[in-house]
């Protein structure tokens, strides 16, 4: 599924306009509108004044030079150089994937490739490393650096044709076409590439069983002492593991948090979990009939003491069953009913998959298991490098506990850590829990509170209710050790290409928005952009729950006027029919920490060029582990196997695969690591003592929102929003339609926006499945 997801990416990023793209565009030829002011360009940096669209317009713009032109069309040519790189090693893999299962491919094309790089070095582990491995690694560093090419020179992605209209831009389609059932709210894309991927399984089983089953006759299968239909169960089990290997080579793609992979095809690590989902319950249906289908095979030939079987050479049995009977265990947390229940049992099993991935190994072999290592060593440089960041103790500065049993965390942070709206961290509080991490929505901008990362988290859950209780008793602790991971977030954002936005939320489902308006509000009072007329539905339970509100703007307050901030909030109270105090409420209240010796600002841990460091970690990595394993295998292989793979030790040879993989990983990503470190520690020094701006900044985290965002709110009692006839009464022909809240609002919202009656609503959820 999600190399079709790559498939579409190719197809319409090469259709797009060349050399000039609707940005550049907009950049150099857009009409006149207010000019940014000094003051409001002063605090920019170098990069963000050049490429302020509005700076842009003004008559001695530096745009209108021959030097930034040209600057801007090698950038393109650049671009569109990686993509078309990217679309021809995406389709020679795809074609791989295809023909793999055709005589054509295992009779011709692998043997005369292993003929000509069958070498003591690699032996047969070579070609399917070149077929399966290489080209999505070397993919992975090509969308690295795409990235940092868009990173660097798109910073304000903001797409209008020459004449000033917003233009919808290239993007996958995301209206909704089923709204519920087991699959949840799926686009027709994401059915189409979902079908797509079943064509795929059942063409590769088909072709299988059919080559299979064709050199089966009776006078075979009375040779080996079986039954025609008992040798063709036999076969039936093996290709049905082929076939769950090809879920398996995909599953890691949607849970690589960091990779370059995700946003390259426009995709967020989050969004991605339902791949992630599908693609692992197909992964255990298909393996489960694997194992029951050789189980019943073995039972009806007398052959169960196979069960048993451990071979120094070929096939492992028993690390297959215990590679099943994990992934069953895993499986069974995943259902919704008991993940809800019991989601500690959920969280903690998953991290089985480790064992899971060792076990499979030893199970089929490193040779063939290259096949699915693309996967397999994209997480695995992801998750280090998660484990280094995540080492780090964050300087937790203040929080503010909130009436509705909420609170809001804020973190110092480098100057140099940017992220987009919507983005997410993963935070860890040892004195709760050492191994729980949890995701929360950034609710801060990183534009308009540059030393400041903030997080809001509602006490729902066991570990959000100890971190409530710890901090609204009356004597709170004056210092917190925390742990954080991220952000992570798209890489950019295309909300300026609507005329209207309509934004709703259902309790602390509004967490992303408040991100989302704090960057309208910077772009709108910082860079004098025309933002769109915003709409904030939200639905709470109960008065005190208003008090989320208080998260929209920035709690060190802003620098200018949101009075052009075209903002209308209708909020809902479901559960109460009229205003009423609730003495019972916990007021507003402020905590400060005092600053730890070992606690540090939350930075990017490979700095501002970190897609550039991301392609060099996986590019030198994997460097270094074709040397060491080649090295290995030369000196100490194939002496005594000769590439034969019938006598040295799979066990072994997997082993020592996997540790050279580890080791190639933690060399290249420290080596880097440490040189970012450097850096970061001296942008450190200086956000150390905050303490003295203390005093100011209390007084502004205790007051109440100012008087424009109060009067921009309408609170509603005594029921639910009518969202079919607030969605259908909007005007316009280019309105985004966003939500977060429960799934029966998603529901609800998805269903308004896929009906014909709504072709001017762009319909995007935010859930949250972490």
């Amino acid at each position: 599924m999600f190399f079709f997801l790559f498939l579409l990416f190719s197809f319409s990023t090469l259709s797009l306009s060349h050399p000039f793209s609707p940005l550049d565009n907009y950049l150099l030829d857009c009409g006149s509108t207010a000019p940014l002011t000094t003051a409001a360009t002063s605090s920019l940096s170098a990069d963000h004044r050049l490429f302020s669209g509005d700076l842009a317009r003004t008559p001695n713009s530096p745009f209108h030079s021959p030097s930034l032109r040209a600057s801007v069309s090698l950038r393109n040519d650049a671009q569109f150089a990686i993509r078309l790189m990217v679309l021809v090693l995406f389709l020679a893999w795809v074609f791989v994937w295809v023909v793999a299962p055709t005589d054509t491919y295992k009779q011709i094309w692998l043997p005369q490739l292993k003929a000509k790089i069958n070498s003591s070095y690699f032996g047969k582990q070579g070609a399917t490393l070149l077929l399966f491995t290489v080209p999505i690694l070397f993919i992975a560093v090509l969308g690295s650096i795409y990235l940092h090419i868009a990173k660097k020179y798109n910073y304000f992605k903001i797409e209008r044709s020459k004449n000033g209209k917003k233009c919808e831009g290239v993007f996958i389609g995301k209206r909704p076409m089923l709204v519920r059932g087991p699959l949840g709210i799926v686009s027709g894309t994401e059915l189409a590439l979902l079908f797509m991927f079943i064509v795929l399984l059942v063409w590769s089983f088909s072709n299988y069983l059919n080559n299979s089953f064709a050199k089966i006759s009776q006078k075979s299968a009375a040779e080996d002492g079986e039954k025609v239909w008992q040798k063709k169960l036999d076969k039936s089990a093996l290709m049905l593991g082929k076939v769950g290997n090809i879920c398996l080579a995909m599953l890691f793609f949607p849970v690589t948090r960091g990779s370059s992979l995700l946003p390259l095809v426009g995709l967020k690590s989050e969004s991605c979990i339902k791949y992630h989902i599908w693609l692992g319950n197909m992964l255990m249906t298909i393996f489960t009939a694997h194992g029951l289908c050789y189980i019943i095979y073995w039972a009806v030939t007398n052959q169960l003491s196979k069960m048993l079987e451990w071979k120094k050479t070929g096939i492992s049995n028993v690390a297959g069953e215990l590679t099943l009977l994990i992934g069953l265990l895993m499986w069974l947390t995943t259902f919704p009913r008991i993940r809800r229940k019991a989601f500690e049992l959920f969280f903690y099993t998953h991290h089985l998959y480790i064992l899971f991935i060792v076990l499979f190994i030893f199970h089929v072999g490193i040779s063939y298991a290259c096949i699915m290592l693309p996967g397999f060593y994209l997480f695995l440089v992801d998750r280090y490098l998660r484990f280094l960041q995540s080492r780090q103790q964050a300087r937790l500065v203040s929080a503010r506990v909130l009436p509705c049993e909420a609170v809001e965390l804020n973190f110092s942070k480098t100057h140099g850590l940017t992220y987009n709206p919507t983005s997410i961290v993963f935070i860890n509080i040892p004195s709760i829990s050492k191994l729980q991490w949890h995701p929360f929505t950034v609710t801060s901008n990183s534009n308009l509170e540059p030393e400041i990362l903030s997080v809001v988290i509602k006490s729902e859950g066991a570990w959000s209710q100890k971190l409530y209780q710890m901090l609204s008793v009356p004597s709170a602790i004056d210092h917190l050790n925390v742990h954080v991971e991220g952000p992570y977030g798209p890489v950019s954002t295309d909300y300026l290409r609507h005329e209207t936005l309509v934004m709703i939320s259902g309790g602390s489902g509004i967490t992303p928005f408040v991100s989302i308006i704090r960057e309208l509000i910077y772009l709108n009072i910082t860079l004098r952009y025309r933002t769109p007329k915003l709409t904030l539905i939200c639905a709470f339970k109960n008065t005190s729950c208003l008090s989320m509100l208080d998260m929209i703007l920035p709690c060190y307050g802003i620098n200018g006027d949101i009075s052009s901030l075209q903002l209308q909030i209708e909020a809902y109270i479901t559960r109460e029919e009229d205003h009423k105090q609730n003495n019972n409420s916990i007021p507003l209240q402020s905590i400060w920490f005092k600053p730890n010796q070992k606690d540090s600002p939350i930075s990017t841990i490979l700095g501002p060029n970190s897609w550039v460091w991301v392609g060099a970690i996986i590019s030198s990595s994997f460097i270094i582990f074709i040397i060491l394993i080649g090295m290995i295998n030369h000196y100490y292989i194939f002496p005594v196997d000769h590439n034969t793979n019938k006598i040295f030790s799979y066990p072994l040879k997997s082993s020592i695969n996997m540790l050279v993989i580890c080791v190639s990983i933690a060399m290249g990503a420290s080596a880097a690591v440490l040189w970012n470190k450097k850096q970061n520690v001296k942008e450190a020094k200086k956000v150390q003592n905050m303490e003295g701006s203390s005093p100011s900044v209390e007084r502004e985290l205790e007051s109440l929102p100012n008087q424009i965002l109060a009067n921009a709110t309408n609170v509603h009692y005594g029921g639910r929003p009518d969202l079919r006839r607030l969605l259908l009464e909007l005007k316009g022909s280019n309105a985004g339609v966003l939500v977060s809240g429960p799934k029966e609002m998603r529901q609800e919202v998805a269903a308004v926006c896929s009906s014909n009656l709504a072709e001017n609503l762009h319909f995007e959820s935010f859930s949250f499945n972490w």
